[in-house]
């Protein structure tokens, strides 16, 4: 990468677009998951429903959801401070303003993409949902999960559109979300020229058509710094092979590439210094629940990740079945996605064991289920709430967890199995999520009169692999 020219952070009259790019970049990074996830999977139920179809055959839709009397969307709670130990979760949003300044209402969300980053193992990822994704919007029932934003913002609903859009994403991918970034496409654009370009590699020629009267043109494939209406462009085009799925992998690329630009060692220190009174003027073209003080720690942990640790993931053509409603009078494409093939996508990218549930696992998980083996949780650490934490995640898989809480009477670095009765499926299957030693982490004490079958004794290693 080229040695990047930082003068212009002292000539620019408007600081604005430079808190712009400090903002996303410092925002994004706030990407960090809170590891109860797996039990929050709620969207198992929806292949089959939701499209309505006529006499003809036809799939059909009322048009515009309707406004219900009762929203039945609660509140927004307010995310606790950040304690820049634990993961969570952001959802970066980008919309197009232009619809609400010229009266068309409140605009759809063009962009989605959910971010996380573990301050312990220093990973991080991100998951890109497209635009056509056919879901439950709480209180206004079934439909592309574009129209959440504008639903919430357009109805002022507690939270607006981003509080609508987050509850939404929560309810689809079962991730709980804590913070949000939204950001619109003239101050996105502007932010790049003020950063004096973005350098990339699109790796391909593609045409573009930018918003407003330059031209369309095309860009690529050579690797150079490219301007805010050309980053923007190539960032929005869904007219290539692949759709929205392509469209999907550039967003990422313009992410990782902003990333490398924004945390190289020669730029962020003059980043850092700027960003207090950059942040202060975000309001402009970014919304976020962020605070300053947060976002510029998680910036910091951010620039502390190897690139070979952030995963990425889209949700593309093999996690989805097409299918065609009327939205608005007109004939509308949506994606109705298939929950089993997307668990496995979000398992892979949010938890640092993979995918464990029990229809991406298989016989081991079955079999486990099958044992009935009645299981006790006691924490071997000092870590508070990690026996609840770990008994949660098992249950989520099917496993009978009978007592989670306590202490064990010693301290464990490593997870250790006591069994009192014979379940060896389950302990297969214990062996395989905690990476078990069988020579020295597993205790036989048989006791018929047992209450429980298995105690598992959470030792540390299991904060890097319990989500």
């Amino acid at each position: 990468m080229k040695r990047l020219n930082l003068s212009f952070l002292n000539r620019i009259p408007v600081r604005r677009v430079i808190l712009i790019v400090v903002a996303i970049a410092l925002a994004i990074p706030a990407f960090i998951f809170t590891r109860n996830f797996v039990v929050g999977w709620d969207i198992t139920e929806l292949p089959g429903v939701a499209v309505k179809y006529n006499k003809q055959g036809e799939a059909e839709d009322s048009g515009e959801v309707p406004v219900p009397e009762d929203l039945g969307v609660p509140k927004p709670d307010l995310p606790a401070a950040w304690d820049g130990a634990s993961r969570v979760t952001l959802l970066f949003i980008g919309l197009d303003e232009r619809d609400w300044e010229v009266g068309q209402g409140a605009p759809r969300s063009d962009t989605m993409i959910l971010f996380t980053i573990d301050p312990l193992s220093k990973t991080a990822g991100m998951l890109s949902i497209p635009r056509d994704m056919w879901v439950n919007i709480p209180g206004f029932g079934y439909s592309r999960i574009n129209t959440a934003y504008s639903s919430g913002e357009g109805n002022k609903l507690p939270g607006g559109g981003p509080g609508l859009a987050m509850k939404t994403v929560e309810q689809f991918i079962g991730v709980p979300i804590q913070y949000y970034a939204q950001v619109d496409f003239k101050a996105f654009e502007e932010a790049i020229d003020a950063m004096d370009g973005l350098y990339m590699c699109p790796g391909e020629k593609i045409r573009i058509d930018p918003i407003g009267p330059k031209p369309p043109t095309k860009i690529g494939p050579e690797c150079r710094k490219y301007w805010g209406y050309e980053v923007l462009g190539y960032a929005r085009n869904r007219y290539t092979e692949g759709g929205d799925v392509d469209r999907a992998n550039r967003q990422q690329k313009v992410v990782l590439a902003l990333v490398d630009q924004v945390f190289a060692p020669q730029n962020f220190p003059t980043m850092v210094s700027k960003a207090p009174d950059i942040y202060a003027e975000a309001e402009a073209g970014l919304r976020t629940n962020l605070t300053f003080d947060d976002a510029l720690k998680l910036g910091v942990l951010l620039s502390q990740v190897p690139r070979e640790n952030i995963k990425r993931g889209v949700i593309d053509f093999t996690m989805v079945t097409m299918d065609n409603v009327v939205l608005g009078g007109q004939n509308a494409s949506i994606f109705k996605p298939i929950p089993d093939k997307i668990r496995v996508l979000r398992d892979e990218i949010f938890s640092a064991a993979g995918p464990l549930s029990p229809k991406a696992s298989g016989e081991p998980v079955a079999l486990m289920q099958e044992d009935a083996a009645r299981v006790r949780v006691v924490n071997g650490t000092y870590t508070e709430g990690l026996p609840e934490r770990t008994g949660n995640y098992l249950l989520a898989q099917g496993m009978q967890v009978v007592e989670a809480g306590g202490y064990a009477s010693n301290q464990y670095a490593r997870t250790t199995i006591v069994m009192y009765g014979p379940k060896l499926y389950t302990l297969r299957y214990l062996i395989t999520v905690f990476g078990i030693d069988a020579t020295n982490q597993i205790l036989f004490a048989p006791d018929p009169s047992s209450p429980v079958d298995i105690e598992i004794r959470v030792g540390g290693d299991a904060l890097n692999i319990i989500p």
